[in-house]
């Protein structure tokens, strides 16, 4: 896990306007349901880089973190499930979070599993822009990659940014699972990562010169002197995201 974490006195928030969040949000969910359509059977048992999840754990947590986002009373009914079995466990309020959409859904088939995340996409969509600006200005609390480190996020920074990059980061996973390229393209993904590489500056405020290769790359210093890296840009969201271990400037954690 990362070990550098922002100060809990910053207010971290969505530099997305709202109709540009939707339009990466929907096609992030396209890309996910696309990304299961394609697996052999064999796929879903392969184990990913969180522990204990098989590929269809994975796929039951990321649809059950859709459905949270298309439904105000859904969301409602499973933060305050994950949050009395948090103070029950001891664990971290997401982890009880996930691990009970991981169980939402292990009883169904994979291709009702299939169906249902192509279903929710768009309901998950239209949830996140029903928001209004006056609810994503509110601001809320994070406990943090450890559950013990907790930031302050503006609720527009988890819908328009958090809730994209997540199934983001879980497409990855399973690339990475089954050894395979993840799709990338500059259009959709180049932003996305754009977006990690401004909140990585804002969070470590130290000098860089960062070039990330691939078609979600680019080029972005700042300073003098700085700390020079040259990676792949999805190998540098998983470091970020506590996936692999980075050193200095590479330690700073970003949600995903």
């Amino acid at each position: 896990m990362p070990t550098q974490v922002a100060d809990p006195t910053t207010t971290h928030d969505t530099r997305f306007d709202h109709e540009t969040a939707m339009a990466l949000a929907a096609e992030e969910y396209s890309r996910f349901a696309d990304t299961l359509v394609g697996l052999a059977e064999e796929d879903w048992q392969a184990p990913t880089s969180c522990p204990g999840w098989t590929i269809r754990d994975m796929a039951g947590h990321t649809l059950g973190m859709a459905e949270l986002a298309a439904s105000l009373p859904e969301m409602a009914r499973q933060l305050t499930r994950a949050s009395r079995a948090a103070k029950r466990s001891g664990k971290p309020q997401i982890n009880e979070l996930t691990d009970h959409q991981v169980r939402k859904h292990e009883q169904l088939s994979v291709p009702d599993l299939v169906d249902a995340v192509q279903r929710i996409g768009p309901k998950a969509v239209a949830g996140r822009r029903r928001r209004p600006a006056l609810m994503r200005a509110m601001t809320i609390t994070d406990d943090g990659p450890d559950g013990a480190s907790p930031e302050r996020w503006k609720v527009g920074f988890l819908t328009d940014t958090i809730l994209t990059r997540d199934p983001w980061m879980h497409r990855s996973d399973i690339a990475h699972a089954l050894g395979r390229p993840m799709e990338l393209t500059r259009e959709h993904d180049g932003v996305v990562v754009a977006d990690v590489v401004a909140e990585w500056a804002l969070r470590h405020g130290q000098p860089y010169d960062l070039v990330l290769t691939g078609p979600a790359g680019g080029q972005w210093s700042s300073g003098a002197s700085g700390e020079a890296i040259r990676l792949d840009a999805e190998q540098f969201c998983r470091t970020l995201s506590g996936r692999a271990t980075g050193a200095a400037l590479m330690a700073t954690f970003v949600p995903f």
